[in-house]
C-alpha cells in the first residue's frame, strides 16, 4: 500500500474528506498512508518525494537503497536534494548544486546517479560508514573511483570534499559484506602492511574458490568466516572443499572471525608476508 497526496485524491473524487480522516494516517503534511500500512524504506521514500511536490531528488543513503544497497537506509531519514521547506519528520533536504547528468529516474522518482550518490555519501558520512556503503554501491552499480573523483573535480569547494576524496579512493566493489569492508579498512590503516586487493579468485581443474582479500604476489589471503552455527551442511562442505583448493595452490589463508581480535589477524598477515620474503 503506497502513500497518497490527500488533496489530490479528494479533488479527483476518489476519496471524501471523511474517508481520508478515518481510513488514512498522515506521515507528512498532505501525504497519507492507509491505516495499518507498514512503513518500509520504499514507502517512506515515496512519501517524502510526494511531500516535496515531486520535485525533490532522492540522495545519500536513500539513493543507495534505490540503487540496490538495501541495508544502506535502514531507519535513517530520507535524504533529498531540493529547495528547503518547513521541516518534516524523517526527511533531510539539502539545497545543493547538482547537474542534469547527475540525476536519473527510478519508478517515476528523481534519484541521484550512482556516482553522485557515492560522492554525497563520502561527503556527509564518517569514513567507515561511507566506505561500507560505497563498496556495496560499486558492487551493485559498477560505479568506479575514477567516475566519482571526476565528479568531485566538478564540484570544487563543496562542503566535505577533502574527506570525500579520501573515502572514495578506498571504494572497492570487490568487498561483498560490511564485515569485509571493515576488515579491509583495518588492514589498510595498519602500519607495515601493503594495501590488499579484493575478491581474489583461485582455482585449478579440480576446483575453485574465492578469497576475500589479500596479496596475490605472496599467495597470502584473508577471508571473513561466519560462525559455524550459521552454516548449513552444504555450506560447511563447500568450506572444506575451498580449503583443499587453497592448500593445493600453496596459499596461506587467514580467517577472520567475529570472536577473533583484529590485531591477531593483522599479526598473522604480517608473519605470513614475512615468510614469503616480503
Amino acid at each position: 500500500m503506497w502513500p497518497i497526496v490527500g488533496s489530490e485524491e479528494i479533488a479527483a473524487g476518489r476519496l471524501t474528506r471523511a474517508a481520508l480522516r478515518w481510513n488514512y494516517t498522515a506521515v507528512h503534511p498532505n501525504v497519507y498512508l492507509p491505516n495499518g500500512a507498514l512503513e518500509t524504506t520504499s514507502t517512506r521514500t515515496q512519501a517524502a518525494w510526494l511531500w516535496s511536490g515531486r520535485k525533490g531528488i532522492i540522495a545519500g543513503r536513500s539513493a543507495a537503497y534505490l540503487h540496490g544497497v538495501y541495508w544502506a537506509a535502514d531507519s535513517a531519514p530520507i535524504e533529498m536534494i531540493g529547495r528547503h521547506r518547513r521541516p518534516t519528520r524523517g526527511v533531510v533536504i539539502r539545497d545543493e548544486r547538482i547537474g542534469d547528468d547527475e540525476v536519473s529516474g527510478h519508478g517515476g522518482q528523481l534519484v541521484t546517479t550512482a556516482a553522485r550518490t557515492a560522492l554525497d555519501l563520502a561527503r556527509h558520512l564518517p569514513r567507515a560508514e561511507a566506505v561500507a556503503i560505497l563498496d556495496a554501491l560499486s558492487a551493485r552499480s559498477g560505479v568506479t573511483v575514477a567516475e566519482v573523483q571526476a565528479l568531485a573535480d566538478r564540484h570544487q569547494g563543496a562542503r566535505g570534499l577533502p574527506a570525500a576524496r579520501l573515502a572514495v579512493n578506498l571504494m572497492d566493489g570487490g568487498a561483498l559484506s560490511r564485515e569485509e569492508t571493515a576488515l579491509r579498512l583495518y588492514l589498510i590503516d595498519s602500519v607495515g602492511l601493503p594495501r590488499p586487493t579484493t575478491d581474489i579468485r583461485i582455482g585449478d581443474k579440480y576446483g575453485s574458490t574465492r578469497i576475500a582479500m589479500g596479496w596475490e604476489w605472496a599467495k597470502v589471503g584473508i577471508s571473513w568466516q561466519e560462525p559455524e552455527e550459521r552454516l548449513e551442511g552444504y555450506s560447511a562442505v563447500q568450506r572444506l572443499r575451498a580449503e583443499e583448493v587453497v592448500q593445493r595452490l600453496g596459499w596461506l589463508h587467514i580467517r577472520a572471525h567475529p570472536l577473533r581480535a583484529l590485531h591477531s589477524v593483522r599479526f598473522q598477515a604480517q608473519t605470513a608476508l614475512r615468510s614469503r620474503g616480503r
